[in-house]
């Protein structure tokens, strides 16, 4: 199937994220067998227009949109971001009749409201590079969808519950889909690592467990080392991490750190 993955994130608060999550989806699903592009709209001076000609060029099959947060986390005068979503699933209605599915981690959190707010047809809530594949060839052969964990249909809810994968290193990285996104010399741009998911903790403030699970699942720092080295060779100087919980536990942060110096990069 031809599918369209949307990045409809446009803050560029504090920094300028690559849509990383998108990133492991559309590999998985490339990795499936479907033809994927994937449009950022961080950089898109005309929305409407990037949207526009990339329907008409491609003709998806399918389009997701990856939903980054609810609002920009600034408590003094905190700003609600879904109607930029909305705007963006609206607009890709008038242009495709193929099915919208939302995903990412702003989405996640309030999976059933922000599906009914955006007026998607269907969202997969938590990790998608297992759940999305799978609702890509149910959707190709005409199937029943109630088997695809995590996923929220617009009329009767979530059909299964959803899963964690265990092992992080089954999942592709998503070094071929980002590293196009963006000009590595560019001094705004930061590199996203991901080296593991999930948080044990109850802090009141944080939205980690809800979106990535209680239990905590780490790649090897092997397979990270390598990841970044490949990204530095491609140009690009600096790295972020995302998890939430870079030292917990800290005997893998220590392992992690070491085997970067080993690589000896600059």
């Amino acid at each position: 199937m031809r599918v369209l993955l949307v990045s409809a994130n446009r803050e560029d608060f504090n920094m300028l994220p690559l849509p990383l999550g998108l990133g492991l989806v559309a590999a998985a699903a490339e990795s499936a067998g479907h033809r994927v592009e994937l449009l950022d709209l961080m950089d898109a001076t005309d929305t409407y227009g990037a949207l526009g000609e990339a329907v008409a060029r491609f003709r998806p099959e399918v389009i997701g949109v990856s939903v980054r947060n609810i609002d920009d986390q600034f408590m003094e005068a905190p700003r609600f971001l879904l109607d930029q979503a909305r705007e963006v699933v609206s607009h890709l209605r008038s242009l495709s009749r193929a099915p919208v599915v939302l995903g990412g981690a702003g989405y996640s959190i309030f999976p059933d409201a922000a599906l009914r707010y955006l007026g998607a047809d269907m969202g997969i809530q938590g990790e998608g590079e297992a759940a999305f594949p799978l609702l890509l060839k149910h959707l190709e052969l005409g199937e029943d969808l109630s088997t695809v964990p995590g996923l929220y249909l617009k009329d009767s809810g979530i059909q299964r519950a959803r899963g964690f994968e265990s092992n992080l290193d089954r999942l592709l990285m998503a070094d071929e889909f980002l590293l196009p996104l963006a000009e590595p010399s560019d001094q705004e741009i930061w590199a996203p690592v991901q080296t593991r998911r999930g948080c044990p903790m109850d802090c009141t403030y944080c939205s980690t467990p809800a979106i990535e699970g209680r239990t905590i699942r780490k790649r090897t720092v092997e397979s990270v080392a390598k990841s970044i080295a490949r990204l530095a060779r491609a140009g690009f100087k600096r790295f972020f991490f995302t998890d939430n919980t870079f030292n917990l536990p800290p005997s893998y942060a220590k392992s992690l750190c070491r085997a970067l110096a080993n690589i000896g990069l600059d």
